[in-house]
């Protein structure tokens, strides 16, 4: 997924994507229930401490062993991140409990949200939040047994609004969703507003707007809804368009809860509906593509040409979503983006290219399809495109197989005769692996290139860099008028971090990257 990012928020970023996306957000969870723990010593959030240490063991191993029995089922790898992920979520959603029927609720809240990611399920995707799906449950089947406990979003307290806050940002920095989580709270916050002023100015009191502007925002659970649950992107549309209107509903739902029966529409089935709209934005048609041909760019890279069996649009940068059935699927299911090599000037014909060294059931599934073998784009989305303004000053940065959205923008220069002030710079381990060179070449940019050993016979224009390794030093060398063009880079998370401090100088910032829970 792409994003724009100022350039004040360039250093962060780069640094948050050295870790990992799983590492990350548990790290962030863990360290907020450790300071939670902190807290009920000194009786400054609701649950004790026994009740937050029994509840976090309970739904630990609740949905560890869900997750364990469906993995075994499935003959899927073990996350054991992804089981502590629901569980640290479930734990400041639900009641804290130390009696044996809340230990109950909280064991049915964890098993249903662990079942979830393999139930409902849809080419891969979570249809529903797996907390939400739990909490929801449980709190339907409170209804009858309202011992089992229900949600309680003590994590909604001015005491714990500060971490909160903190670590989100980190995460959503990480996952490129601030201004989606952003307009979230945006909304939220104002038809909280908007619904406590109806309700004083109906009972006859009052309405202090700043005390209650303060109330909501940091004593309710839409900052921890919004940075930990809204933002997951399996639950999440594509398109950043249709990312905004989920946080629109969302923060609608959310801010004036619904009744409906005997339970309320509070947060975690706002959030649901959420991802129910999201699932529907994800409900296209799918594409036919037909294998015509592979061939190798590079000793590591492989390129695959697909014939379309019917037309469909798609914008030079933007990517596909690729379905390889196949027996025994990891995790990640048997779907994958691919940033699409060709032009919309080229279709039928579709290209996509991708690194071999994985060992993933997809990869191996993929190098396996035949000449004449039909597959499926169940989507084609992304934001990585230039900008709309032609005169724009662009600089092009990518990393090894991260030149193919640009091959796409550049074919479709070409073939619609534009002229951009566009300069790339393409980053490879070694000369061999310097893919499309041909395309590039036709292009007609300045290209400078960063790799270990000199490439042989440059085309005009190009240009190399020498062996060193690319840091932002050497990267302001070769792009001196950096600041005055959108920085596009399509390259790994650590990439970004070592470049910031000259990213930063941009005008903007886009990022071609895809992150996943």
């Amino acid at each position: 997924m792409s994003t724009t990012l100022t350039a004040g928020s360039t250093r962060v970023r780069g640094l948050v994507g050295r870790v990992s996306m799983y590492r990350l957000v548990l790290a962030s969870l863990g360290l907020l229930t450790a300071i939670s723990l902190a807290l009920s010593f000194a009786g400054l959030v609701v649950p004790d401490p026994l009740e937050l240490v029994v509840s976090a063991v309970v739904l630990a191993v609740a949905c560890a062993v869900t997750d364990l029995a469906a993995q075994s089922v499935l003959r899927m790898p073990r996350r054991l991140e992804s089981s502590l992920i629901t569980a640290a979520i479930l734990l400041f959603v639900l009641r804290p409990s130390v009696e044996p029927l809340g230990l109950a609720g909280l064991v049915l809240a964890g098993v249903v949200a662990s079942a979830s990611k393999y139930l409902l399920v849809w080419r891969g995707r979570h249809v529903f939040n797996p907390a939400a799906t739990g909490a929801t449950v449980l709190t339907i089947v409170s209804i009858w047994a309202p011992d089992l406990g229900s949600s309680a979003w003590w994590v909604g307290s001015p005491w714990l609004a500060g971490p909160v806050i903190v670590l989100g940002v980190l995460l959503l920095l990480r996952t490129d969703k601030l201004p989606i989580v952003a307009t979230f709270w945006v909304v939220a916050m104002t038809v909280a507003l908007v619904r406590t002023t109806i309700q004083f100015t109906a009972a006859g009191f009052p309405v202090d707007v700043p005390a209650v502007l303060l109330q909501v925002a940091f004593s309710s659970p839409f900052l921890f809804l919004g940075a930990f649950m809204l933002s997951e992107p399996l639950t999440l549309p594509p398109r950043r368009v249709q990312q905004l209107a989920v946080a629109v509903v969302v923060g609608v739902l959310a801010g004036w809860p619904l009744p409906v029966g005997d339970i309320t529409l509070g947060q975690e089935r706002a959030l649901l509906l959420g991802n129910l709209l999201a699932f529907l934005f994800c409900l296209r048609a799918a594409v036919r593509l037909r294998v015509e041909r592979r061939r190798d760019l590079t000793p590591t890279v492989r390129e695959l040409m697909f014939h379309a069996a019917r037309p469909f649009s798609f914008s030079p940068g933007q990517y596909l979503e690729l379905d390889v059935p196949h027996r025994r699927p990891d995790a990640r299911g048997t779907r994958r983006e691919f940033s699409i090599a060709s032009a919309p000037e080229d279709l039928p014909e579709v290209r996509i290219a991708f690194k071999e060294g994985s060992q993933s059931s997809y990869k191996r599934a993929l190098a396996a399809v035949e000449h004449g073998s039909t597959l499926a784009v169940t989507g084609v989305w992304g934001d990585f495109v230039l900008p709309a303004r032609p005169t724009a000053p662009v600089l092009m940065l990518a990393a090894g197989i991260g030149v193919t959205p640009f091959i796409s923008q550049l074919r479709h220069l070409a073939a619609t005769g534009q002229r951009r002030d566009a300069v790339l710079v393409y980053v490879v381990s070694e000369a061999a692996e310097l893919a499309f060179r041909d395309d590039i070449a036709a292009g007609g940019i300045p290209v400078v290139v960063f790799s270990r050993d000199e490439p042989r016979d440059l085309p005009a224009g190009w240009t190399w860099a020498g062996p060193d390794r690319v840091d932002a030093e050497a990267l302001q060398r070769a792009v001196p008028d950096l600041a005055a063009r959108a920085a596009y880079v399509s390259g790994p998370p650590r990439l970004i971090a070592d470049l910031a401090p000259a990213l930063a100088k941009a005008k903007s910032l886009t990022t071609d990257a895809f992150a996943g829970y």
